[in-house]
Order: structure tokens, then C-alpha cells, then sequence
């Protein structure tokens, strides 16, 4: 991996049995019913959640602010305004571009209460949409692979991967219906690098075209170049995926993220040896942070084993991890499961000259690993203090925990919004 580049600034803010066919047909996205595709609530469902909010003063200095109350990771209501205001709106990493190498190449997940599927159709165009049957709302696909249309599961309707509706089983006699209006709700997509990005807010018009080079100002703001140039790219082979369920608030998980190396001397001793903490430094961009650290285990030549001569963590608001050492890249996707309990999901990808030296992965893997059952026992644990009387709100050590309180910001921001 390339060093990490210096002297970064700081920025801010048919009939009976039969089918219709529907082959030939202009597919348009839904206009009429589109009122009943909405997902947004109003602030009105969000009174008490919006006082939870005011708790935290973004603007009190680092050196004298205080965390967030602890009612921002357990009250269920403060956790449904995280949906609306953070989750569904702006863009979000969702996948890999490598899950979509081919046509017909698809693959589905679940965002709150939104969930899609991303595919690349006929003509190499990747699209997304909400992943949900206009006739009864069955589920349409699940997990990823490759379909050349998708049929529901539960009724047979059936539509092309350019979401249009090819065939409505059944149907003998209905009337009012028009086949433009029940394709499948389109999302916007994007691709930056080697991820897959959407973006889940009403908003926009199903109609958006996309500009990437926006994208990635909107998602990566001025920071999008020094990633590229520091080896986060699509040159890298996709590995392996590890998921954990934890039982903590999906927020825990950042927090521990984003601590500036202050708990890896206590927590990941295995770790901790092979790097130099003392060099630990952290930059701050409009959404992404990024941590940087020296690798300190015994080099022989170029070799420094796993985590190589420097490591780059860059966090991605609100939830995605990039991390970037030696000649590895993996991913930390944190997906909200509910006020108590996320999901995170791994991704691993590897320099070409490595992708066949299976023992170095095994080891690698498992160094990882380790690590990360390290990180879930310290979230559980807090997320049990978090729901403990004794605690109200804590205290910032300023001289590493400055990424921790530009999340705390960003989410500020996003809640009052």
C-alpha cells in the first residue's frame, strides 16, 4: 500500500391459469400510487426523540463537551429517528462492485425497513430497486447470485432486471390496471471505486441521473482522491465475507472505531505489538475521518507481514469502515438491527500477487478474527453500561477521541435537520 499521504487539511461542513405477458412495453416508474411507497415520517412521530437530541451541544469544544446521553443508544424512539433523518437519506455503501461482474449478476439486503436488491442487467447497467412485489409485497429475491428476470416467489409475477413487469399471472378480468404502473420501485445507484452505493431517500426522483463524480464529493467530500491514491480501489480481489450479530447499538460499535487507538493497548494486546501507537494520528474531513498508524512489527525487507509498514482507517459517516494495511483491504458495514443490537459485515479483499497464497490469508483471517471477537465482548459490555442507572453521559479524552466527537456531530447535524 502506498504511504499515506501528509499534511492533510481539516474540513467542515392471464385467464384462469394463464399470464399476461408483457414484453413489449414502455415500462415507466410508478406516479400514481407513489404516495403509498413513502417510508418518511413526520417530525410529529418524533417529539420525544428530538428532545433526546437537544441533550448534546455540538458546539461545546471538544475539551469541555460531554457524549452523547446514553438515551441515544437504548430509547427505541431515538433509534426510529436514526432511520428517517441518517439511514434514509444520502448515500449509503451497500456492496462490492465485484458482486456485480456480470449480467444478471444480483444482490439483495435490508436497510431498516427498506429492502432492495442491486443487479447488473442485460446491457452491463447496474440498477437497484426496493425488493418488493407490486402485487401482494412478497419479497422478491434473497441473498445474491445471478437471475436473468425475478420471479416472485408467492404469486409468479415476474419482472425484467430492468424492473418493468414482464408477466402478471392471473389477472383474467382486472380492470383498471395499467402494466407501467406496477414495475418494481426503482433506487438510485452508484458506484465509487470498489463499492456499490445507494440511496434510500424519497426524495429524489426514481428518475435520477446519477452524476458518480457527484457521488463521491456527496458521500467522500474532499477526501475521495487521497483514498485512491492510498490503495482503496478496485484492484483488489474480493476474499471472503465474516458477519457478526451484537448485541449492542449500532453506534457502540463506531464509537469503539473511533476511539483513536485508545483502547488498543488494553483490549488488543496481539495487535497492539505489531504496530506503533505512538504514531497514531487522526485527520478529520466534512463525513470521513481517518485514522493512521506505523506498523511496528520486525520488517525483513518489504515484508511486515499482515499489516504492513503503515495502516489506514478511514470511517465513512454514518456507518461504513474502510481499512487499508499491508496488502489487505477489509470492510466494516454496521447495519442498525434496533435500538440493542447491529449487524456487521466483513468484507476482505487482497493484492493479486497474495490471492493464492493460501496460507498467508488463513493466518491473516484468523489474526482478524481475533480481533474482532476482542471488539464484540468490549461493545456488549458497554452496551450493557450504557443501560445501567449509573450512567448518564460521559467525557471525551481530546487528544485522541476528536474522530469519536465529529460522528457525535455529523449525527447532531442529521437529527435536527
Amino acid at each position: 500500500m502506498a504511504a499515506l499521504t501528509k499534511h492533510i487539511h481539516t474540513h467542515f461542513f392471464q385467464p384462469l391459469f394463464a399470464s399476461f405477458n408483457f414484453q413489449s412495453r414502455s415500462y415507466r416508474s410508478p406516479t400514481r400510487i407513489s404516495s403509498t411507497l413513502s417510508f418518511r415520517n413526520s417530525d410529529s412521530h418524533f417529539i420525544e426523540a428530538l428532545k433526546l437530541v437537544d441533550e448534546f451541544d455540538p458546539e461545546i469544544p471538544l475539551e469541555k463537551a460531554v457524549t452523547p446521553p446514553s438515551s441515544w443508544y437504548t430509547d427505541p424512539s431515538f433509534f426510529a429517528l436514526e432511520l428517517d433523518r441518517v439511514f434514509h437519506r444520502g448515500w449509503q455503501a451497500v456492496g462490492y462492485v465485484e458482486q456485480l461482474k456480470d449480467p444478471h449478476d444480483f444482490f439483495t439486503g435490508r436497510l431498516g425497513n427498506v429492502e432492495y436488491v442491486v443487479c447488473k442487467d442485460n446491457n452491463k447497467k447496474v440498477r437497484a430497486f426496493h425488493n418488493v412485489c407490486r402485487h401482494h409485497a412478497s419479497l422478491l429475491a434473497s441473498g445474491c447470485g445471478k437471475k436473468s428476470c425475478f420471479v416472485c416467489p408467492y404469486h409468479g409475477w415476474t419482472y425484467g432486471l430492468d424492473g418493468g413487469l414482464l408477466k402478471a399471472t392471473r389477472i383474467n378480468g382486472i380492470q383498471n390496471f395499467d402494466v407501467n404502473d406496477f414495475g418494481l420501485v426503482p433506487l438510485p445507484v452508484a458506484t465509487w471505486g470498489p463499492f456499490v452505493l445507494l440511496n434510500l431517500d424519497e426524495k429524489l426522483s426514481s428518475e435520477l441521473v446519477v452524476d458518480e463524480d457527484e457521488v463521491a464529493h456527496e458521500w467522500l467530500g474532499s477526501c475521495a482522491d487521497l483514498l485512491s491514491l492510498n490503495g482503496v480501489d478496485a484492484s483488489l480481489s474480493f476474499v471472503c465475507r465474516r458477519e457478526y450479530t451484537i448485541e449492542c447499538n449500532w453506534k457502540v460499535f463506531c464509537d469503539n472505531y473511533l476511539d483513536g487507538g485508545y483502547h488498543v493497548p488494553y483490549a488488543h494486546k496481539g495487535l497492539a505489538s505489531n504496530l506503533k501507537l505512538e504514531s497514531y494520528s487522526t485527520e478529520i474531513f466534512e463525513a470521513v475521518s481517518i485514522q493512521s498508524c506505523k506498523g511496528g512489527g520486525e520488517s525483513k525487507g518489504d515484508d511486515y507481514g499482515r499489516l504492513g509498514p503503515e495502516a489506514l482507517y478511514a470511517f465513512v459517516y454514518p456507518n461504513f469502515m474502510i481499512n487499508r494495511y499491508g496488502p489487505w483491504m477489509d470492510t466494516n458495514l454496521v447495519l442498525p438491527l434496533g435500538p440493542r443490537k447491529c449487524l456487521v459485515v466483513f468484507d476482505y479483499f487482497l493484492e493479486t500477487p497474495f490471492k493464492n497464497d493460501e496460507s498467508f490469508i488463513q493466518q491473516s483471517l484468523e489474526d482478524s478474527e481475533s480481533v474482532q471477537i476482542e471488539d464484540i465482548i468490549l461493545c456488549e459490555g458497554v452496551q450493557k453500561g450504557l443501560e445501567s442507572p449509573a450512567y448518564k453521559f460521559g467525557r471525551y479524552a481530546p487528544s485522541v477521541e476528536n474522530a469519536m466527537h465529529h460522528f457525535h456531530r455529523l449525527l447532531h447535524l442529521n437529527l435536527t435537520k
